[in-house]
């Protein structure tokens, strides 16, 4: 990495006093640890003024890019007239009715403030109207932060199906009694669980695109034929794909409607909100008229929960998405990064795969292209995290071993560049033998 300015370390040594390594699970080394001190389009410059071209646009949500234009307007406006209400308002009315439009399963619109609470909250009203206690989810999908959510996400090796790995300390036992673990993309184990456990059973639920990892053809429409024949609701958590791979998210790209989705990141272009959407039917279990009536309640509530900031930064993205053209330039960017980088590696007999879907990718190092979180462990993660640093050294943003985003405003020039330092750090880790396999 290029040296850094006293300053630079001051502020690192400041932050870490306060607010420990970070703010987030994003945790770059010592030697590669950046201070960002803004963002523009597709690129974001450290505190020392080095300018980067940005792959992890915030984790996701900053589709459009950093700082455009139309947020920017949209979100000043409406701090001039007040940041929320803890009530309805007009922006967050439209921003719902526009989430109905957009989305196959959309019915009834619930606003909370992350992707963590939408999942949370989407279980929640699960259970509530099935009035079932158990989850199935699926080995290294990532659904938040919540205890529910953190089992067998990262787990060090392949689980003992059903049986849940809890992902961090202090998640009671119970918990992981009331959650059970399939693999991604075997339909037949799944198959199996549902039917060992359905009486049991409130809610399936799954990233449609697993963090990089397609659905196998027929998979998602298994597990949709399979929760029906059941009675179980099916989840999608569409905090990733949603406004992402479709203007109506994996639902639409992979035409399967589950019952309830969750939203995030993509939807309010880099402000705090998110949703869950469903059948009305399904999400009257959160009408607070419920309780006068001596009916069982999801509560839900949130004091920021469709805050008119977010919601009109949520309008504005909407709004740009619509634009013809838009996926069709955000697959046609990724598909270059992606073919280019698969060029480059087999030019230099690495063995490389890049996956994913839509306008976003993940690099790994294997023979073969994983299909689920127990072939990705059997990947060289400690080659794809030394490329990834590789990269942040020349020029490129990255969260090393993890996926990359593209957004609007990456161009083809980004694209040349990008390829151009890919290149470098695949000749970096060929020169390093103590890394290789």
């Amino acid at each position: 990495m290029p040296r850094r300015s006293v300053a630079h370390d001051e502020w690192l040594r400041r932050g870490r006093s306060v607010l420990g390594s970070s703010l987030t699970s994003f945790v770059l080394p010592d030697s590669h640890a950046i201070l960002l001190s803004h963002g523009l389009g597709s690129r974001v410059v450290d505190v020392d003024g080095r300018e980067y071209i940005d792959y992890v646009l915030g984790s996701g949500p900053l589709i459009l890019g950093h700082a455009h234009p139309a947020i920017v307007e949209a979100v000043s406006r409406q701090a001039a007239l007040g940041s929320t209400f803890y009530t309805l308002t007009p922006a967050a009315i439209e921003l719902a009715e526009e989430i109905v439009r957009a989305v196959p399963c959309a019915e009834v619109v619930k606003f909370v403030s992350s992707g963590s609470e939408a999942t949370f909250h989407a279980l929640r009203i699960a259970r509530t109207y099935t009035g079932r206690t158990k989850v199935l989810k699926f080995e290294g999908g990532f659904h938040g932060t919540h205890d529910y959510a953190l089992m067998s996400t990262f787990p060090p090796e392949p689980s003992d199906y059903p049986v849940p790995r809890p992902d961090s300390a202090g998640i009671p036992a119970q918990v992981a009694e009331t959650v059970l673990v399939s693999r991604w993309n075997d339909l037949e184990l799944t198959r199996t669980l549902i039917e060992q456990h359905a009486d049991e059973l409130a809610a399936v639920i799954c990233e449609p695109l697993q963090r990089a990892l397609p659905p196998a053809l027929g998979f998602l429409s298994g597990l949709r034929e399979l929760t029906q024949q059941h009675g179980i609701l099916l989840i999608f958590d569409e905090v990733v794909t949603g406004f992402r791979l479709a203007y109506g998210g994996a639902q639409e790209r992979y035409g399967v409607v589950p019952d309830l989705a969750t939203f995030g990141k993509a939807l309010s272009g880099g402000y705090p909100l998110a949703a869950v959407a469903g059948r009305r039917e399904i999400m009257s279990v959160t009408d607070f008229g419920r309780r006068a009536r001596g009916e069982p309640l999801a509560y839900l509530s949130g004091t920021l929960n469709g805050n008119p900031l977010a919601a009109a930064a949520g309008l504005a993205t909407l709004a740009v998405l619509r634009q013809p053209g838009v996926y069709e330039q955000l697959y046609r960017i990724t598909e270059r990064l992606k073919a280019g980088l698969r060029e480059l590696a087999a030019a230099r007999g690495i063995p490389l795969q890049v996956i994913g879907d839509g306008p976003l990718f993940q690099v790994v190092f294997a023979e073969e292209e994983p299909r689920d979180y127990s072939e990705l462990l059997r990947a060289d993660r400690d080659r794809a995290v030394r490329f990834g640093l590789a990269c942040l050294e020349r020029g490129l943003f990255v969260n090393p071993g993890e996926k990359c985003y593209v957004s609007l405003a990456h161009s083809d020039e980004d694209v040349e560049r990008t390829l151009e330092v890919f290149a470098a750090a695949l000749d970096a880790i060929l020169a390093e033998p103590s890394l290789l396999r």
